[in-house]
């Protein structure tokens, strides 16, 4: 295996943007009505797309030297003028981390959503490829190219299957994340005009060579910029889009918006790590404590909104929220050890929240149904004489009810296979979302927590930041608790008199493989956490991704021997 994908290496790297795109292609000259074809395309691009991610991820896992760093250049041009596409631990790990997660709620869609509306497919795999393009690009510039691909894609999604709630929420969503790209585009003119460079590791190199009286004007530049990406991350307040729009959203649309907020983080952690490393001199820690107190705020607001939410699709939206307050701090806090935690925390959380957005659909039926067995006994009963109908009533209750040999009822009912089967994926997405043990969400929390001790223990005055992040990463846990097993009383414990749903192989498949996920995570967590620290150490050395990226040279080739001062044979 290694073999082939060092032999497809440096172009491999390009494949998880170029895939998608093509297929995605191929499904519009399809038609809107071939939907076998459709899907069998979805479901063979889904399944490359995870392929190339996982080959990227054995060829930067296996490499000879540890914290390989793998650097192509599409357009063939010299750093820093041309596009550039960097592969290192962390680009991988969140390559298959999307590549999971997309194929999971394809497969899901393939119910019924992909007919809801028209270029499903489509939308779908360039949402796709503009993620794994935001986490491979190695510029700014491109990095807005692929913000906005994604983004463009995600309006569709967020719309499809229409409604009042879905259009209200989508034009809302639209309109912030309008502005947040232009935001992005401001700060980046900014930042172009003081360092003449959107590559991000040339930047790197020259922001030390900024001088004093420039230096105002590009932080001002960054902050402009960070606006953006803490919009895109759900930082509050800059997040009170994101709940409705998600929580209105279709279920496979909903899953993959998950990865969104996860892509504004990845921005954040690399340029933090890049930019304002101890290598920068007077922009080191720029911002740093922003993000800390941000990140604690958000996870403040957005427990106190798990604990108020009524639906599991509110409280999924939320949970969102706290899981990006808690990685933003982290961010800010710039330790290797604790960031390496949070990748791994950051795994469990995305698959906990997309299983639990698709089981809300399924939860979601069942209340349906249940509403429409009470509207229909309603009108059939509406015109009955007082006296018949309460007989009626108490007929039906004796005929439905469990009675022992007196004819005395019974206490509770058995319970329907189907109800049984989604109150127990219930119960497992609780326990991932709440951080309880021996799952991975309780083991990510942990991984935190035993990084941060060491270091707040030297001084309570120097570290409340850490200390106010244990606190909450507790009471969150809690508060998600309750929360959600009060939804799950409601819907699947007071469930006498509600018809069983039809539960389908091809809906239930997906969560239970999100959940498997979060399983294989537990299992073999010291494999993980032992990739997370050789990405966490990549990151919090620049200098290796400074080094590779500028070092990168084009290939000879007679349409740029001009260019490398060459002669053309």
């Amino acid at each position: 295996m290694m073999w082939l994908v060092e032999g497809l290496m440096p172009h491999l790297i390009i494949a998880p943007i170029l895939f998608p795109l093509i297929m995605a292609c191929l499904m519009l000259l399809a038609g809107e009505r071939r939907y076998r074809l459709k899907i069998s395309l979805g479901l063979f691009a889904g399944l490359v797309n995870l392929a190339i991610a996982l080959s990227l991820l054995i060829w930067v896992k296996e490499s000879p030297v540890v914290g390989s760093i793998g650097v192509y250049l599409p357009g063939n041009w010299d750093i820093p003028f041309g596009i550039v596409l960097v592969l290192d631990q962390l680009s991988a790990l969140m390559l298959v981390l999307a590549a999971l997660v997309g194929f999971a709620a394809y497969v899901f869609s393939m119910a019924r959503w992909h007919k809801a509306g028209s270029h499903f497919h489509p939308l779908f795999l360039v949402q796709l490829m503009g993620i794994n393009g935001a986490f491979l690009t190695g510029d700014l510039f491109n990095l807005f190219v692929f913000f906005e691909v994604m983004l463009a894609a995600s309006y569709g999604l967020l719309l499809h299957g229409s409604g009042r709630l879905r259009v209200r929420s989508g034009l809302h969503y639209i309109a912030i994340n309008l502005t947040a790209s232009s935001l992005f585009l401001v700060g980046a003119a900014m930042i172009y005009g003081i360092t003449g460079t959107l590559n991000m590791a040339d930047l790197a190199a020259r922001i030390p060579q900024i001088a004093d009286a420039d230096r105002a004007l590009f932080h001002s530049g960054c902050a402009v910029l960070g606006i953006a990406f803490l919009a895109k991350a759900a930082m509050w307040p800059l997040n009170f889009w994101l709940v409705p729009a998600y929580s209105s959203a279709s279920a496979p649309a909903a899953a993959v918006f998950a990865l969104l907020t996860k892509v504004g983080v990845y921005v954040l952690l690399r340029l933090s790590t890049l930019l304002f490393s101890d290598q920068a001199q007077g922009s080191a820690g720029f911002g740093s404590d922003w993000l800390v107190w941000g990140g604690l705020l958000t996870m403040a607001c957005g427990s106190l909104g798990v604990l108020t939410a009524t639906s599991p699709a509110r409280a999924a939206a939320f949970s969102i929220t706290v899981s990006s307050g808690i990685l933003i701090c982290v961010v800010g806090f710039g330790v290797p050890e604790v960031t390496a935690s949070a990748l791994y925390y950051l795994l469990g959380s995305t698959f906990a929240v997309s299983a639990l957005f698709l089981l809300t659909e399924l939860m979601d039926r069942v209340r349906d149904m249940e509403a429409a067995q009470r509207r229909q006994d309603e009108e059939e009963d509406v015109n009955l004489p007082f006296g018949y109908a309460e007989s009626r009533f108490r007929a039906d209750s004796m005929a439905h009810a469990n009675l022992d040999d007196n004819e005395e009822f019974l206490i509770g009912k058995p319970t329907p296979g189907s109800i049984a089967l989604l109150g127990l994926t219930y119960i497992v997405c609780t326990l991932l979302v709440a951080g309880l043990p021996p799952l991975s969400g309780f083991l990510g929390k942990f991984a935190v927590v035993s990084a941060l001790l060491p270091i707040a223990d030297t001084d309570f005055t120097t570290t409340p930041g850490m200390w106010a992040l244990m606190v909450l990463l507790f009471v969150s846990g809690l508060f998600a608790l309750v929360a959600l097993t009060r939804i799950g009383i409601r819907f699947f414990w007071m469930t006498s008199g509600r018809p069983a749903p039809l539960l389908r192989s091809i809906e239930y498949l997906p969560i239970a493989l999100l959940i498997v996920f979060s399983v294989l995570l537990t299992v073999r967590a010291e494999v993980v956490m032992k990739f997370a620290k050789q990405a966490s150490e990549t990151l919090h050395s620049p200098q290796r991704y400074m080094d590779a990226v500028l070092s990168a040279k084009p290939t000879w080739a007679p349409t740029n021997a001009y260019r490398l001062e060459k002669e053309t044979p």
